[in-house]
């Protein structure tokens, strides 16, 4: 993991906590280089209970929601955050939003990119930023996107998030990632989400399960917690691993 570089694209403040903290967090302890774009604070459509408060407005929402990504980056051992402050719901990604990707992309070159799985049968913000993250790291390997003052990408890892709803999403798991050190670490940044507390207990239930898929599938029994990612392309290699 050393030296790996990873961009994480998450569509709203706490996703990228929810469905990959314990693989930031892990990465970052081993000396790799993460970033995450969070594109919207999810004001509108991921922010109901904090909508219940008498006297609440899209700014003390946003203020609360900045809090709590902060606060759980910290946690994760995350700094390079950067906050794009889109609406959410929906979520308007045009082609300037696409040129500011690319320039992210190429700034970074990434060996990995992280974002939302394909389809998300409730959130279909979730499918538009897959479909940019997608878009715009094939935009980024290509010397005939001319973005003045960048560097043209070579061919990067993607993977997709594991969704909320698995089953409904038709969602396959690609890759298992072992987060059993560093799983109190995301069950710490999950609880800095108080407007969507229900998650917390269902993604602290969803690495027990990975972890035991995990265990199953490789044999090792050390692998106690996991998160899970589809494989956007095939693994390639001099053999079958």
């Amino acid at each position: 993991m050393k030296g790996k570089k990873i961009l994480v694209i998450s569509a709203h403040a706490a996703d990228y906590v929810w469905r990959a903290g314990g693989t930031i967090a892990k990465y970052l302890k081993h000396g790799g280089e993460v970033k995450v774009a969070v594109l919207s604070y999810g004001v509108r459509g991921e922010s109901n209970d904090l909508w219940n408060s008498e006297g609440a407005t899209a700014e003390s929402v946003k203020e609360i929601r900045s809090q709590e990504t902060r606060a759980a980056a910290k946690i994760l051992g995350l700094s390079d955050i950067d906050f794009w402050d889109l609406d959410d719901y929906p979520m308007p990604l045009d082609a300037g939003h696409e040129d500011r990707m690319v320039r992210v992309i190429r700034a970074l070159q990434p060996d990995i990119i992280i974002s939302h799985d394909k389809f998300d049968v409730l959130n279909p913000d979730h499918n538009r930023v897959s479909d940019f993250a997608l878009r715009c790291s094939i935009m980024s390997n290509s010397n005939g996107v001319r973005i003045e003052g960048t560097k043209t990408t070579k061919q990067m890892r993607l993977f997709g998030f594991e969704p909320h709803q698995t089953e409904l999403s038709g969602y396959v798991p690609g890759s298992f990632i072992d987060i059993t050190e560093v799983y109190e670490q995301k069950v710490q940044a999950m609880k800095c989400f108080k407007a969507q507390g229900h998650l917390i207990e269902y993604y602290t239930q969803r690495a027990f399960m990975r972890g035991n898929h995990a265990q199953r599938i490789s044999g090792n029994k050390a692998y106690k917690y996991a998160e899970s990612f589809a494989n956007f392309f095939p693994v390639v290699g001099d053999e079958l691993y």
